[in-house]
């Protein structure tokens, strides 16, 4: 764009005649700011020349949403991956090691079988022999980890990237047992037999290796990673346009749920002076101890919680958590039929204290009540309940949401995904253009900055009443009905 856009030049204050740059001057550029950990030095300095100057403040009113981004490697399925990870290892090792690689493999053959990219539509259609193919990947990537991590190998061998990612497809993709006869076999992994690494760790392209294959909901299902875009979103006292920035910019890999970003978040906000009077976010139901900390922060948090998933509660036909008293001083549960619990045990579940509480059977055998209230087959009831503090703040919350006040003042979240819209309008933010989550970090603290950028200026010179848009064929029908 240097070389030949006159505004570049003119920006930059070139002579017309100035040839601009190497376009690697941008990638090193880029690599320099990862690896001293400045991804974000522009947009931070810049939210906070916009908080010097008022038009962001702390306290107010913040909210946050997150969307997919598609990753900058091609989708590979479990065999095209194998075979696709042992190009990429031979690829690497014929620039780094070409004496040492021409010594352990037949260069010949694997030069045909591995100089185009493993491509499915170019596969065999038979299934027999796809499966075959598959089991070809399999031995000549064991041959070529074996290899490398032999006694006499040099240790840096192993130290190339793509050689230690194609050592982690092998171990994720196949199986290697003895038969009866105690042969040697390679085999795909099964979920069931043999198990497979869960989709957190799981690689899904020798190319980068922090894209992670995700879904949400039945339809939406990507190879890539997260982003989060959080904006002020203050209501003005009187009614005009509103001047809403880009406060924080956080990106995931695919599989981290929305929850675990919202505590990153909170705290990126409260480090830089911005922390929020009130935060509006869809974070896929927050835990109790993730309101509780909120709180004591004082933010407040406004998003959805899950409802109580007890078989009383979904059948709306029996006495669900709601209805028993607890009494946290004297550690007992009193049942809507006034039967004291028998027992309270201070349990770890997932991690977390819990606490469960459970009736003697001598009690809920005889109830009149027995019914509804539990379908175990010991016949009495058993309660899993959070420590009072977080068991309070989702008790709380529960009964808010509830209500129409908390369906209104949440309504206000829906408005970050016109945010999300303009930044994949202005900068492609729901694609990858690198590969690695610290340069994706990078894009999108660049996309978040540009946004920022964009959004002063149009609140500054655009008028402040302009109309919607409207087609040349509907103010023709206005004149001619007028």
């Amino acid at each position: 764009m240097v070389a030949r856009a006159i505004d570049w030049k003119y920006a930059l204050g070139l002579e017309l005649t100035d040839p601009g740059f190497d376009f690697t001057v941008l990638a090193k550029f880029r690599a320099r700011l990862v690896e001293h950990g400045m991804e974000r030095v522009i947009f931070d300095r810049l939210v906070e020349h916009c908080r010097q100057e008022g038009l962001i403040t702390a306290g107010g009113k913040q909210r946050t949403d997150s969307t997919h981004v598609i990753s900058a490697v091609r989708d590979l399925n479990r065999t095209e991956l194998a075979g696709e990870s042992v190009r990429a290892a031979l690829e690497a090792l014929a620039v780094a090691a070409p004496s040492w690689l021409a010594t352990h493999v037949d260069v010949a053959e694997f030069a045909e079988r591995y100089g185009p990219r493993v491509d499915g539509w170019t596969m065999p259609r038979s299934q027999a022999k796809r499966d075959r193919l598959a089991q070809v990947f399999s031995q000549d990537a064991l041959a070529l980890c074996r290899a490398a991590w032999a006694a006499d190998t040099p240790m840096w061998i192993r130290d190339i990237e793509a050689v230690a990612l194609l050592r982690q497809v092998l171990v994720q993709t196949y199986y290697v047992r003895s038969d009866s006869r105690g042969r040697e076999v390679i085999t795909k992994r099964d979920a069931d037999d043999e198990g497979v690494p869960p989709g957190s760790i799981r690689l899904a392209s020798p190319y980068d290796p922090d894209a992670r294959w995700s879904a949400k909901g039945d339809e939406l299902f990507w190879c890539g990673y997260k982003v989060h875009l959080t904006e002020s979103c203050d209501t003005p006292a009187e009614a005009g346009p509103v001047l809403r920035l880009v406060t924080d910019v956080h990106t995931t890999d695919a599989t981290v749920p929305d929850v675990q970003a919202t505590a990153p978040i909170q705290q990126n906000l409260a480090e830089r002076g911005l922390k929020p009077g009130e935060h509006y976010l869809d974070s896929g139901y927050p835990s109790a101890d993730l309101i509780t900390a909120a709180d004591k922060q004082h933010i407040r948090m406004v998003t959805p919680l899950l409802l109580d998933h007890s078989p009383q509660a979904k059948a709306a036909d029996g006495f669900d958590k709601s209805a028993f008293a607890i009494d946290w001083r004297t550690r007992q549960v009193r049942c809507p039929a006034g039967k004291t619990s028998s027992h309270w045990n201070p349990v770890k579940q997932h991690g977390r204290d819990a606490i469960v509480i459970t009736f003697s059977a001598r009690a809920c055998r005889p109830c009149p009540f027995q019914q509804q209230c539990t379908a175990s087959k010991s016949g009495r009831r058993m309660l899993t309940l959070r420590p009072e503090e977080p068991h309070q703040a989702l008790t709380r919350a529960r009964t808010e949401q509830k209500t129409d006040i908390w369906k209104t003042k949440y309504a206000l979240r829906s408005g970050i995904e016109g945010t999300i819209n303009q930044a994949l309008d202005v900068t492609g933010i729901r694609r990858a253009r690198y590969h690695g989550l610290p340069k994706v970090r990078l894009q999108h603290a660049f996309s978040a900055t540009a946004v920022n950028i964009v959004r002063p200026d149009a609140w500054w010179t655009a008028p402040p009443l302009r109309g919607p848009r409207t087609s040349r064929l509907e103010r023709l029908s206005y004149r001619l009905t007028a």
